[in-house]
């Protein structure tokens, strides 16, 4: 059975950083992973993705320049860097994982796993 736990949130302030981490088991590491959002009141939203071989990574433009994705597939695990944080980037963050290896979906619709999601809150 596939399983993603991701962890890494907290507290900070604004223009602090922090990374999160998504560890997988269950199958071999060959998913396109995601990264998503859930602010309250607002719809899960898509920040970053990368392929199977962590050569493509997509981000959403409000993450761009401050948010860098990154994989290690000899320890199952994908992050998200999170740096100049700003007080809207305060949500529940999730970690998605894909069967298909290359193309990133930016719908969580068409991701097969999840994580449980970890807190992120940014104080101004």
């Amino acid at each position: 059975q596939v399983r993603l736990v991701d962890f890494g949130g907290g507290l900070v302030q604004a223009g602090g950083s922090l990374r999160l981490s998504c560890v997988v088991s269950g199958r071999t590491f060959d998913y396109a992973m995601g990264w998503f959002r859930q602010a309250p009141g607002k719809e899960r939203e898509f920040v970053s993705g990368v392929d199977w071989s962590g050569r493509r990574t997509y981000y959403a433009d409000s993450v761009k320049g401050r948010f860098t994705i990154s994989r290690d597939n000899t320890k199952n695990t994908v992050y998200l860097q999170m740096n100049s944080l700003k007080p809207e980037d305060t949500a529940l963050y999730y970690c998605a994982a894909d069967n298909g290896r290359i193309s990133v979906p930016v719908d969580p619709g068409k991701y097969d796993y999840w994580g449980q999601g970890t807190q992120v809150t940014v104080s101004s």
